[in-house]
Protein backbone atom coordinates (compact mmCIF):
# COMPACT_ATOMS: atom_id res chain seq x y z
CA UNK A 1 0.00 0.00 0.00
CA UNK A 2 1.31 3.42 -0.97
CA UNK A 3 2.41 5.64 1.88
CA UNK A 4 3.38 9.28 1.50
CA UNK A 5 5.74 8.93 4.49
CA UNK A 6 7.34 5.45 4.38
CA UNK A 7 10.20 6.27 6.75
CA UNK A 8 9.85 6.64 10.53
CA UNK A 9 11.50 10.08 10.71
CA UNK A 10 9.23 11.32 7.91
CA UNK A 11 6.14 10.23 9.82
CA UNK A 12 7.48 11.84 12.97
CA UNK A 13 8.24 15.18 11.27
CA UNK A 14 4.93 15.17 9.39
CA UNK A 15 2.93 14.50 12.55
CA UNK A 16 4.72 17.25 14.46
CA UNK A 17 4.33 19.80 11.64
CA UNK A 18 0.65 19.00 11.01
CA UNK A 19 -0.29 19.25 14.71
CA UNK A 20 1.42 22.63 15.12
CA UNK A 21 0.19 23.85 11.73
CA UNK A 22 -3.48 23.20 12.55
CA UNK A 23 -3.12 24.65 16.04
CA UNK A 24 -1.57 27.89 14.73
CA UNK A 25 -4.05 28.08 11.85
CA UNK A 26 -6.95 27.74 14.30
CA UNK A 27 -5.47 30.47 16.50
CA UNK A 28 -4.96 32.82 13.55
CA UNK A 29 -8.40 32.30 12.01
CA UNK A 30 -10.06 32.78 15.42
CA UNK A 31 -8.19 36.04 15.85
CA UNK A 32 -9.19 37.31 12.42
CA UNK A 33 -12.82 36.24 12.89
CA UNK A 34 -12.87 38.28 16.10
CA UNK A 35 -11.44 41.36 14.36
CA UNK A 36 -13.82 40.94 11.39
CA UNK A 37 -16.74 40.75 13.79
CA UNK A 38 -15.65 43.95 15.51
CA UNK A 39 -15.49 45.58 12.09
CA UNK A 40 -19.09 44.53 11.36
CA UNK A 41 -20.54 45.78 14.64
CA UNK A 42 -21.01 49.29 13.23
CA UNK A 43 -23.12 47.89 10.37
CA UNK A 44 -25.66 46.11 12.59
CA UNK A 45 -29.17 47.34 11.84
CA UNK A 46 -32.57 45.96 10.94
CA UNK A 47 -32.41 42.30 9.94
CA UNK A 48 -28.60 42.39 9.99
CA UNK A 49 -28.36 41.16 13.57
CA UNK A 50 -25.40 39.82 15.54
CA UNK A 51 -26.29 36.29 14.50
CA UNK A 52 -26.46 37.13 10.77
CA UNK A 53 -23.23 39.13 10.99
CA UNK A 54 -21.44 36.23 12.67
CA UNK A 55 -22.70 33.73 10.04
CA UNK A 56 -21.58 36.18 7.33
CA UNK A 57 -18.08 36.29 8.83
CA UNK A 58 -17.93 32.50 9.17
CA UNK A 59 -18.88 32.11 5.50
CA UNK A 60 -16.02 34.38 4.51
CA UNK A 61 -13.53 32.47 6.67
CA UNK A 62 -12.56 29.88 3.97
CA UNK A 63 -11.11 32.68 1.84
CA UNK A 64 -9.37 34.02 4.95
CA UNK A 65 -7.94 30.56 5.60
CA UNK A 66 -6.30 30.59 2.17
CA UNK A 67 -4.49 33.81 3.11
CA UNK A 68 -3.34 32.43 6.48
CA UNK A 69 -2.21 28.93 5.46
CA UNK A 70 1.32 29.94 4.32
CA UNK A 71 1.99 31.90 7.52
CA UNK A 72 0.63 29.09 9.69
CA UNK A 73 2.81 26.60 7.81
CA UNK A 74 5.90 28.76 8.27
CA UNK A 75 5.37 29.39 11.98
CA UNK A 76 4.40 25.76 12.66
CA UNK A 77 7.44 24.37 10.83
CA UNK A 78 9.81 26.84 12.50
CA UNK A 79 8.44 25.90 15.93
CA UNK A 80 8.90 22.18 15.20
CA UNK A 81 12.48 22.60 13.94
CA UNK A 82 13.38 24.98 16.77
CA UNK A 83 12.03 22.51 19.33
CA UNK A 84 13.89 19.61 17.73
CA UNK A 85 17.09 21.65 17.70
CA UNK A 86 16.74 22.69 21.34
CA UNK A 87 16.37 19.04 22.40
CA UNK A 88 19.17 17.86 20.06
CA UNK A 89 16.69 15.65 18.19
CA UNK A 90 17.47 17.34 14.90
CA UNK A 91 21.19 16.73 15.45
CA UNK A 92 20.44 13.02 15.90
CA UNK A 93 18.41 13.00 12.71
CA UNK A 94 21.28 14.66 10.85
CA UNK A 95 23.75 12.07 12.18
CA UNK A 96 21.35 9.34 11.04
CA UNK A 97 21.55 10.67 7.47
CA UNK A 98 18.93 13.44 7.24
CA UNK A 99 20.82 15.85 4.99
CA UNK A 100 19.45 18.99 3.35
CA UNK A 101 18.11 17.30 0.14
CA UNK A 102 16.30 14.63 2.18
CA UNK A 103 14.93 17.29 4.51
CA UNK A 104 13.61 19.34 1.58
CA UNK A 105 12.08 16.23 0.01
CA UNK A 106 10.34 15.35 3.26
CA UNK A 107 8.97 18.88 3.60
CA UNK A 108 7.82 18.76 -0.03
CA UNK A 109 5.76 15.65 0.73
CA UNK A 110 4.42 17.23 3.93
CA UNK A 111 3.29 20.22 1.89
CA UNK A 112 1.37 18.24 -0.75
CA UNK A 113 -1.85 17.73 1.34
CA UNK A 114 -1.72 21.37 2.42
CA UNK A 115 -1.33 22.45 -1.22
CA UNK A 116 -4.36 20.36 -2.23
CA UNK A 117 -6.44 21.77 0.65
CA UNK A 118 -5.40 25.33 -0.28
CA UNK A 119 -6.40 24.78 -3.90
CA UNK A 120 -9.80 23.33 -2.95
CA UNK A 121 -10.50 26.21 -0.57
CA UNK A 122 -9.31 28.79 -3.11
CA UNK A 123 -11.04 27.38 -6.17
CA UNK A 124 -14.39 26.06 -4.93
CA UNK A 125 -15.26 26.49 -1.26
CA UNK A 126 -13.98 30.07 -0.83
CA UNK A 127 -15.68 31.70 -3.88
CA UNK A 128 -18.96 29.86 -3.24
CA UNK A 129 -19.04 30.89 0.44
CA UNK A 130 -18.10 34.46 -0.47
CA UNK A 131 -21.05 34.70 -2.86
CA UNK A 132 -23.45 33.29 -0.27
CA UNK A 133 -22.05 35.65 2.39
CA UNK A 134 -22.47 38.73 0.19
CA UNK A 135 -26.02 37.72 -0.78
CA UNK A 136 -26.93 37.17 2.89
CA UNK A 137 -25.47 40.51 3.98
CA UNK A 138 -27.04 42.49 1.13
CA UNK A 139 -30.44 40.88 1.68
CA UNK A 140 -30.35 41.62 5.41
CA UNK A 141 -29.28 45.23 4.85
CA UNK A 142 -31.57 45.76 1.86
CA UNK A 143 -28.68 46.75 -0.38
CA UNK A 144 -27.94 45.90 -4.00
CA UNK A 145 -25.27 43.37 -4.83
CA UNK A 146 -22.33 44.44 -6.97
CA UNK A 147 -23.18 48.13 -6.74
CA UNK A 148 -19.80 49.56 -7.72
CA UNK A 149 -21.29 52.94 -8.69
CA UNK A 150 -24.26 54.95 -7.48
CA UNK A 151 -26.00 54.14 -10.77
CA UNK A 152 -25.35 50.40 -10.46
CA UNK A 153 -22.94 48.04 -12.20
CA UNK A 154 -21.71 48.68 -15.74
CA UNK A 155 -20.44 46.04 -18.15
CA UNK A 156 -19.53 46.01 -21.83
CA UNK A 157 -21.04 43.55 -24.30
CA UNK A 158 -21.04 42.74 -28.02
CA UNK A 159 -24.11 42.90 -30.23
CA UNK A 160 -25.13 39.44 -31.37
CA UNK A 161 -27.86 37.80 -33.41
CA UNK A 162 -30.18 35.28 -31.84
CA UNK A 163 -28.00 32.42 -33.09
CA UNK A 164 -25.02 33.90 -31.20
CA UNK A 165 -23.20 34.76 -34.45
CA UNK A 166 -21.52 38.15 -34.41
CA UNK A 167 -23.00 39.40 -37.68
CA UNK A 168 -24.04 42.63 -36.03
CA UNK A 169 -21.04 44.89 -35.64
CA UNK A 170 -21.31 47.11 -32.63
CA UNK A 171 -21.21 47.23 -28.87
CA UNK A 172 -23.68 47.32 -26.02
CA UNK A 173 -23.21 48.91 -22.60
CA UNK A 174 -25.30 47.21 -19.93
CA UNK A 175 -26.18 48.90 -16.65
CA UNK A 176 -27.63 46.69 -13.88
CA UNK A 177 -29.10 48.36 -10.83
CA UNK A 178 -29.45 45.25 -8.67
CA UNK A 179 -27.83 41.82 -9.02
CA UNK A 180 -29.63 39.07 -7.17
CA UNK A 181 -28.92 35.39 -6.78
CA UNK A 182 -29.93 32.70 -9.25
CA UNK A 183 -29.22 34.96 -12.25
CA UNK A 184 -31.91 37.54 -11.41
CA UNK A 185 -31.24 41.20 -12.23
CA UNK A 186 -33.33 44.35 -11.78
CA UNK A 187 -33.20 47.92 -13.03
CA UNK A 188 -31.63 47.18 -16.44
CA UNK A 189 -30.55 49.78 -18.97
CA UNK A 190 -28.84 49.01 -22.29
CA UNK A 191 -27.24 51.36 -24.79
CA UNK A 192 -26.42 49.87 -28.18
CA UNK A 193 -24.04 51.50 -30.68
CA UNK A 194 -22.98 50.58 -34.21
CA UNK A 195 -19.37 50.20 -35.43
CA UNK A 196 -19.13 53.99 -35.86
CA UNK A 197 -20.34 54.52 -32.28
CA UNK A 198 -23.68 55.97 -33.37
CA UNK A 199 -26.48 55.32 -30.89
CA UNK A 200 -28.96 52.71 -32.14
CA UNK A 201 -31.13 51.59 -29.23
CA UNK A 202 -31.84 52.54 -25.65
CA UNK A 203 -33.52 49.71 -23.79
CA UNK A 204 -34.86 49.81 -20.22
CA UNK A 205 -36.28 46.77 -18.44
CA UNK A 206 -37.73 46.29 -14.99
CA UNK A 207 -36.13 42.85 -14.46
CA UNK A 208 -34.51 39.96 -16.23
CA UNK A 209 -33.60 36.31 -15.74
CA UNK A 210 -31.20 33.97 -17.52
CA UNK A 211 -32.36 30.62 -18.90
CA UNK A 212 -30.43 27.50 -19.81
CA UNK A 213 -30.61 28.27 -23.57
CA UNK A 214 -28.42 31.34 -23.15
CA UNK A 215 -31.18 33.99 -23.37
CA UNK A 216 -31.91 36.87 -21.05
CA UNK A 217 -35.68 37.06 -20.55
CA UNK A 218 -36.48 40.72 -19.95
CA UNK A 219 -39.78 41.97 -18.49
CA UNK A 220 -41.60 45.31 -18.81
CA UNK A 221 -39.31 46.80 -21.44
CA UNK A 222 -39.28 50.27 -22.93
CA UNK A 223 -37.27 50.29 -26.16
CA UNK A 224 -36.27 53.50 -27.91
CA UNK A 225 -34.74 53.17 -31.38
CA UNK A 226 -32.89 56.01 -33.04
CA UNK A 227 -33.58 55.97 -36.79
CA UNK A 228 -32.22 58.16 -39.52
CA UNK A 229 -34.69 60.16 -41.60
CA UNK A 230 -34.41 60.24 -45.36
CA UNK A 231 -31.47 62.40 -46.33
CA UNK A 232 -32.72 65.45 -48.23
CA UNK A 233 -29.37 67.08 -47.57
CA UNK A 234 -26.26 64.90 -47.13
CA UNK A 235 -24.73 67.53 -44.86
CA UNK A 236 -27.80 67.84 -42.66
CA UNK A 237 -28.68 64.37 -41.36
CA UNK A 238 -31.73 64.19 -39.12
CA UNK A 239 -32.71 61.50 -36.63
CA UNK A 240 -35.87 60.63 -34.78
CA UNK A 241 -36.64 58.36 -31.84
CA UNK A 242 -39.30 55.64 -31.89
CA UNK A 243 -40.34 54.19 -28.53
CA UNK A 244 -42.20 50.93 -27.96
CA UNK A 245 -43.23 49.00 -24.86
CA UNK A 246 -42.98 45.21 -24.50
CA UNK A 247 -44.11 42.97 -21.68
CA UNK A 248 -41.46 40.33 -22.51
CA UNK A 249 -38.38 40.20 -24.68
CA UNK A 250 -35.60 37.68 -25.24
CA UNK A 251 -32.05 38.87 -25.79
CA UNK A 252 -28.78 37.12 -26.66
CA UNK A 253 -25.77 38.40 -24.77
CA UNK A 254 -22.24 37.43 -23.78
CA UNK A 255 -23.04 38.65 -20.27
CA UNK A 256 -23.94 35.57 -18.24
CA UNK A 257 -24.77 35.14 -14.53
CA UNK A 258 -21.24 33.77 -14.04
CA UNK A 259 -19.79 37.03 -15.36
CA UNK A 260 -22.16 39.08 -13.21
CA UNK A 261 -21.23 37.03 -10.14
CA UNK A 262 -17.61 37.95 -10.77
CA UNK A 263 -18.57 41.53 -9.96
CA UNK A 264 -19.73 40.56 -6.46
CA UNK A 265 -16.28 39.71 -5.09
CA UNK A 266 -12.75 41.02 -5.51
CA UNK A 267 -10.52 39.40 -8.18
CA UNK A 268 -8.30 37.84 -5.50
CA UNK A 269 -11.25 35.81 -4.17
CA UNK A 270 -12.61 34.55 -7.50
CA UNK A 271 -12.14 31.01 -8.74
CA UNK A 272 -9.69 30.31 -11.55
CA UNK A 273 -12.50 29.41 -13.97
CA UNK A 274 -14.44 32.59 -13.16
CA UNK A 275 -11.33 34.69 -13.72
CA UNK A 276 -10.57 32.88 -16.97
CA UNK A 277 -14.10 33.47 -18.31
CA UNK A 278 -14.11 37.12 -17.28
CA UNK A 279 -10.65 37.74 -18.81
CA UNK A 280 -11.88 36.29 -22.11
CA UNK A 281 -14.95 38.52 -21.93
CA UNK A 282 -12.83 41.61 -21.30
CA UNK A 283 -10.41 40.76 -24.10
CA UNK A 284 -13.25 40.09 -26.54
CA UNK A 285 -14.57 43.55 -25.76
CA UNK A 286 -11.10 45.16 -25.96
CA UNK A 287 -11.02 46.09 -22.29
CA UNK A 288 -8.07 46.12 -19.90
CA UNK A 289 -7.73 42.76 -18.16
CA UNK A 290 -4.28 43.09 -16.57
CA UNK A 291 -5.64 43.24 -13.01
CA UNK A 292 -7.63 40.05 -13.54
CA UNK A 293 -4.74 38.29 -15.32
CA UNK A 294 -2.52 39.06 -12.34
CA UNK A 295 -5.18 37.71 -9.97
CA UNK A 296 -5.45 34.56 -12.13
CA UNK A 297 -1.71 33.83 -12.02
CA UNK A 298 -1.55 34.57 -8.30
CA UNK A 299 -4.38 32.06 -7.73
CA UNK A 300 -2.45 29.44 -9.71
CA UNK A 301 0.89 30.13 -8.01
CA UNK A 302 -0.31 30.82 -4.46
CA UNK A 303 -0.88 27.18 -3.30
CA UNK A 304 2.82 26.48 -3.97
CA UNK A 305 3.72 29.13 -1.39
CA UNK A 306 3.62 26.45 1.32
CA UNK A 307 6.74 24.83 -0.18
CA UNK A 308 8.61 28.14 -0.06
CA UNK A 309 7.56 28.63 3.57
CA UNK A 310 8.85 25.17 4.52
CA UNK A 311 12.12 25.92 2.73
CA UNK A 312 12.44 29.07 4.83
CA UNK A 313 11.72 27.10 8.01
CA UNK A 314 14.26 24.30 7.51
CA UNK A 315 17.39 26.41 8.33
CA UNK A 316 16.00 27.05 11.83
CA UNK A 317 16.58 23.37 12.62
CA UNK A 318 20.32 23.83 12.12
CA UNK A 319 20.54 26.69 14.62
CA UNK A 320 21.27 25.43 18.13
CA UNK A 321 19.12 27.19 20.70
CA UNK A 322 19.63 28.01 24.32
CA UNK A 323 16.93 29.08 26.78
CA UNK A 324 14.41 31.37 25.12
CA UNK A 325 15.66 30.45 21.64
CA UNK A 326 12.39 28.87 20.48
CA UNK A 327 10.39 32.02 21.19
CA UNK A 328 12.91 34.11 19.28
CA UNK A 329 12.76 31.79 16.28
CA UNK A 330 8.96 31.76 16.25
CA UNK A 331 8.99 35.55 16.39
CA UNK A 332 11.39 35.52 13.43
CA UNK A 333 8.96 33.25 11.59
CA UNK A 334 6.10 35.68 12.22
CA UNK A 335 8.21 38.55 10.85
CA UNK A 336 9.13 36.46 7.79
CA UNK A 337 5.47 35.60 7.17
CA UNK A 338 4.31 39.20 7.50
CA UNK A 339 7.15 40.41 5.25
CA UNK A 340 6.13 37.89 2.57
CA UNK A 341 2.52 39.13 2.63
CA UNK A 342 3.71 42.75 2.40
CA UNK A 343 6.15 42.00 -0.44
CA UNK A 344 3.53 40.00 -2.31
CA UNK A 345 1.06 42.89 -2.12
CA UNK A 346 3.77 45.45 -2.96
CA UNK A 347 4.91 43.61 -6.07
CA UNK A 348 1.31 43.25 -7.23
CA UNK A 349 0.84 47.03 -7.18
CA UNK A 350 4.25 47.65 -8.74
CA UNK A 351 3.52 45.12 -11.48
CA UNK A 352 0.24 46.84 -12.33
CA UNK A 353 1.86 50.30 -12.37
CA UNK A 354 4.86 49.30 -14.50
CA UNK A 355 2.79 46.85 -16.59
CA UNK A 356 5.01 43.83 -15.88
CA UNK A 357 3.85 40.49 -17.32
CA UNK A 358 1.27 39.05 -14.86
CA UNK A 359 3.09 35.71 -14.51
CA UNK A 360 6.38 37.46 -13.69
CA UNK A 361 4.67 39.69 -11.12
CA UNK A 362 2.94 36.71 -9.47
CA UNK A 363 5.99 34.48 -9.27
CA UNK A 364 8.67 37.07 -8.37
CA UNK A 365 7.96 37.21 -4.57
CA UNK A 366 8.04 33.40 -4.39
CA UNK A 367 11.36 33.29 -6.25
CA UNK A 368 12.87 35.91 -3.92
CA UNK A 369 11.85 34.07 -0.75
CA UNK A 370 12.80 30.68 -2.18
CA UNK A 371 16.26 32.07 -2.94
CA UNK A 372 16.40 33.46 0.60
CA UNK A 373 15.55 30.03 2.03
CA UNK A 374 18.17 28.25 -0.11
CA UNK A 375 20.84 30.76 0.88
CA UNK A 376 19.87 30.20 4.52
CA UNK A 377 20.33 26.46 4.09
CA UNK A 378 23.73 26.93 2.45
CA UNK A 379 24.83 29.27 5.28
CA UNK A 380 23.75 26.98 8.15
CA UNK A 381 25.21 23.89 6.48
CA UNK A 382 28.68 25.49 6.54
CA UNK A 383 28.58 26.35 10.22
Amino acid sequence: MFSLFPKIYEKYLARQIYVNFFFILFALISLFIFFDYLNEVNNLRGQYTNYVAFIHILLKSPARLVELIPMAGLIGAIYVFAQLASQSEFTILRMAGLDIPKGLWTLFKVGIPILVATFVLSEWIGPYCDNVAEEMRSKALGEALGKNFKTGTWIKDKLQNDDLSEKQSGIRFVNVGNIQNRGEIKGIRMYEFDENRYLLVIREAESGSYDERGFWNLKNITETRVVEDRKDDALDTKYRAISKNFSNQQLKSQVTPEILNVLLISPERMSIMSLFRFINHLQDNQQDSQNYQLALWKKIVYPFTIFVMFCLALPFGYLHARSGGISLKVFGGIILGISFILFNTLFSHIGLLIAWPPLFTAILPLCIYLTLGLFGLIWVSKR
